[in-house]
């Protein structure tokens, strides 16, 4: 997988497409797919509020929720572990 392009690569390559380069020809010249340049543009209209959809700033959460998400899920399994293996030590027989 290439390296991501940096946010002044997006933007610039987004600006030649708005001055009117043919998107084709823009990603040929950037070294960068068609689809990639598209998918961008899509993106951009979201974050403009022109398109339905999650923002840049959305997704960037959402996958920062769900990380903490997966920490708290392996912390909460760890307790439970824990918890029950010290049940068993602490029972006295009878």
């Amino acid at each position: 997988m290439p390296a991501p392009k940096s946010p002044e690569f997006r933007r610039r390559a987004l600006d030649l497409v708005a001055q009117g380069e043919p998107v084709a020809a823009t990603a040929r010249n950037l070294g960068i797919s068609e689809s990639c340049l598209r998918r961008w543009m899509a993106q951009d209209e979201i974050d403009r509020g022109d398109r339905e959809g999650l923002t840049s700033a959305e997704k960037r959460e959402l996958v920062e929720l769900r990380r903490k998400n997966r920490v708290l899920e392996t912390e909460i399994e760890i307790l439970k572990r824990a918890s029950a293996y010290f049940a068993r030590e602490n029972i006295l027989p009878k």
